[in-house]
């Protein structure tokens, strides 16, 4: 028997959780020098949670237009090629 896909856990399309467990509430306090030992566990204060997306540089960008370029006369060379190889069709002759 095949598990359902909606039931699957898939990782690589996980998005990122809003809230934080106490812990790790508790461990971001204590990276920013806000916890104190003596503090109660219940009613912490709200920790934001900073979302990180990845960009592309200008000095990566680069290379890669550099790279499409390259690939794309590199296919229209192949293709100009391939079209002088291939001899004419001749036509059927007529019955």
């Amino acid at each position: 028997m095949s598990l359902h896909s909606s039931l699957r856990i898939d990782t690589a399309g996980a998005q990122q959780r809003t809230v934080l467990t106490r812990i790790e509430r508790i461990k971001e306090l204590m990276k920013k020098g806000l916890w104190k030992d003596s503090q109660s566990v219940t009613g912490l204060p709200k920790t934001k949670i900073v979302k990180i997306k990845a960009r592309k540089t200008k000095e990566e960008a680069a290379p890669a237009a550099a790279t499409a370029t390259a690939t794309a006369s590199a296919t229209a060379a192949k293709a100009s090629e391939n079209k002088a190889a291939k001899p004419a069709k001749s036509a059927k002759p007529a019955k």
